[in-house]
């Protein structure tokens, strides 16, 4: 998958995952997709990101006596969803407009 569309995917998929419960990042990683073959070191520049940009907040909590950063979906997060969801019509008219030109 070319890695531009690959990156809008993994943000979707990543922000659909702390959309249903709060999350951490190996945890994260386990829940997409594993077609997005998300690996750990892909992932934080991506969580970085969607805080930079307020669509995921974290926090800090000590598990098994290792401090573990949680994160959780802002509203802003939810509207990037939407913004996704949105656009699916547009990316099925491409999608089959590709198709056709193979025929």
């Amino acid at each position: 998958m070319e890695a531009q569309l690959k990156r809008g995917f993994i943000e979707a998929c990543v922000l659909a995952t702390v959309n249903t419960r709060e999350s951490y990042g190996y945890q994260i990683v386990k829940d997409v997709p594993a077609s997005l073959e998300l690996t750990e070191s892909t992932l934080y520049p991506v969580l970085k990101r969607l805080e930079q940009a307020g669509c995921i907040t974290a926090r800090s909590a000590e598990h098994n006596g290792r401090l573990r950063k949680y994160y959780r979906i802002t509203d802003a997060g939810k509207e990037r969803i939407g913004e996704f969801l949105a656009a699916w019509p547009a990316v099925q008219d491409i999608y089959r407009y590709v198709e056709g030109a193979q025929s």
